[in-house]
């Protein structure tokens, strides 16, 4: 079955052909309007998926070599709803124009799924660290469908934090990689930041948690001890600031990893999100004594391959969706 995947979300306009031999075209349009205001505009981005979902779609079919796919898979959330209706939208007018089968793909899924679309990717049952701008989530997956919410932040998302923390320093948008890039030649230990934990009775989380569980996470006090550290007298360098700072988040990241595979007896583990592309995460992960799988970091970021291969799983399974299909704002993995 040869599936086109159309991804919507946020901020990327993307397309993508996946069949048994794997991806056939990987088609991703960044949109660099936001860069000036400092984040994601929710209209502007909606519009702009409007304009390029066409030619980005045709891109996507021209470089696999195919005129009609087997299937539709488009997100259907979670996202800014404007922008996901754009590709949602035209997902099912493309199915209904064809005559072929349509599924609405959850877009944390997608991550979630991203590394088994690789060659060496993980058998399940697996862990997933789902870590980016709007999510951060750390899932037990037994099968296709079947998720288990472990831990999840219960306020900024790691990539979040890592956007306030790059504007506080005037590193531009998107701030993750710019943090990145300076941490590189900084100091960790430089500046003693902290590795928060959620308080006792925290607000719901997500995915509808009401509660703190063991592996919940909490990045917006170490946001806001980075801006106390800044309005001190003597701040230490950027670069060594960036490195403290992600430092943190990657022994919050890695702490919740270890506590998850003692906790459940599972050793396999993935990450996907922007914010798996980081490095120092990358590179902290590998170092674990477990078996690590990460797909490569352009698929890490929003990409339409993962959404295409999360609806082909589903659909080899006999899921189909109707032209009805709404879109949703918020939406766990796994559930219906």
């Amino acid at each position: 079955m040869i599936v086109l995947g159309i991804e919507t979300s946020c901020d990327e306009t993307a397309a993508s052909v996946v069949g048994p031999e794997g991806v056939l075209s990987d088609i991703v349009h960044t949109q660099q309007i936001h860069s000036e205001y400092g984040g994601v505009v929710p209209e502007l981005a909606g519009r702009a998926h409007a304009d390029k979902i066409v030619s980005t779609v045709n891109a996507a079919l021209s470089e696999a070599g195919i005129d009609k796919p087997d299937a539709i898979a488009a997100t259907a959330g979670p996202g800014l709803i404007g922008a996901v209706l754009v590709g949602l939208c035209f997902g099912k007018s493309l199915a209904a124009g064809w005559g072929v089968p349509f599924i609405g793909v959850n877009h944390l899924e997608g991550h979630l799924l991203s590394a088994t679309l690789e060659p060496d990717g993980p058998e399940f049952p697996f862990l997933s660290l789902v870590v980016s701008g709007g999510h951060t989530s750390l899932y037990l997956a037994r099968a296709v469908g079947e998720y288990e919410v472990l831990g999840e932040t219960v306020d900024d998302a790691a990539g979040e934090a890592f956007d306030k923390v790059a504007r506080m320093l005037s590193l531009g948008y998107p701030g993750g990689p710019e943090v990145d890039r300076l941490a590189a030649t900084g100091n960790p230990k430089a500046v003693k930041l902290p590795r928060p934990r959620p308080k006792v009775r925290a607000p719901k989380t997500p995915s509808g948690h009401v509660g703190t569980r063991p592996l919940d996470m909490s990045f917006s006090g170490l946001k806001t001890a980075v801006r106390a550290h800044l309005q001190t007298e003597n701040p230490v360098a950027p670069a060594d600031l960036c490195a403290s700072f992600q430092q943190a988040v990657v022994d919050v990241l890695t702490d919740r990893i270890l506590r998850a595979a003692d906790q459940t007896g599972v050793g396999r583990v993935t990450m996907a999100g922007g914010v798996a592309a980081n490095s120092q995460l990358r590179l902290a992960l590998q170092a674990l004594n477990l078996d690590v799988s990460l797909p490569p970091r352009h698929r890490c970021t929003d990409n339409a391959a993962m959404i295409a291969h999360a609806g082909r799983s589903r659909l080899l399974l006999g899921e189909r969706h109707g032209l009805d299909r709404a879109a949703r704002a918020q939406w766990t993995p796994g559930v219906v």
